[in-house]
């Protein structure tokens, strides 16, 4: 992998985890927003999936 790539590769990381930090402080100060983050997350989580196998073929 080039240098350049795993450069993103960490910011991309580093985003996802202010991200769900974030998450976590809103869903601690407003527990009834907990599920439709999750259900939010989830729908991400297969999108990312569905664009990796894309991008894998």
């Amino acid at each position: 992998m080039s240098t350049l790539a795993l450069l993103v590769l960490l910011l991309l990381v580093v985003v996802v985890l202010l991200l769900a930090a974030g998450v976590a402080y809103v869903v601690h100060r407003h527990p009834s927003w907990g599920q439709p983050l999750a259900a939010a997350f989830g729908a991400v989580t297969v999108m990312a999936a569905l664009v990796g196998l894309i991008l894998a073929l």
